[in-house]
């Protein structure tokens, strides 16, 4: 089976993981913290990227509309969880953000069960899109105050948009958990 190039940036990303997680913990490289986030901001490209070319050139498959989201999960998972062993994140936020995730895998399953495949809605990228961004304001993590404060907005911004796109994707799929 040859896979189009959204699919192939999907898988890309996946691969990609492993890496930043290297990078994030070899502290003897030098500039270690630098290359994780390289690695983070290509991968956060290829997601940006995939949704592009699927819709410009009608390449939207089953596979993408369920292996994009979960690319998504696993990558900001990752980095959540390597902020929150760092003490960059509080494990409040990492718990809220990983439980919207399993729900929302959870609502998928079922609807997958029935046939349906539920593509993600505006709030989960917008929650996407700002979970991304204050993963790479965690990896900079620079030593100044104002920039403290940027990381803790970003982080509740997050944990605001999480909530906010549970919400809408339950109300919006509701008809799915009827029998």
């Amino acid at each position: 089976m040859k896979m189009n190039l959204p699919n192939q940036l999907t898988i890309i990303r996946i691969l990609l993981i492993p890496f930043f997680v290297f990078f994030f913990y070899a502290k003897q490289i030098p500039y270690n913290g630098y290359i994780a986030l390289g690695i983070y901001i290509v991968a956060c490209l290829t997601d940006l990227a995939d949704g592009k070319i699927a819709r410009r050139y009608n390449l939207v498959t089953t596979f993408g509309k369920f292996m994009d989201p979960l690319a998504d999960k696993i990558l900001v998972i990752t980095a959540l969880i390597l902020f929150t062993e760092s003490g960059r994140l509080s494990a409040v936020a990492l718990i809220i953000i990983v439980a919207r995730e399993f729900i929302v895998s959870g609502f998928r399953l079922v609807a997958s069960d029935k046939g349906v495949v539920i593509a993600a809605g505006m709030w989960g990228k917008v929650k996407t899109t700002v979970q991304m961004i204050m993963a790479i304001a965690l990896l900079l993590h620079w030593d100044y105050p104002w920039f403290a404060v940027t990381e803790q907005v970003l982080v509740w911004a997050s944990v605001a948009l999480t909530l906010i796109s549970l919400a809408d994707y339950i109300w919006n799929n509701r008809g799915v958990l009827k029998e």
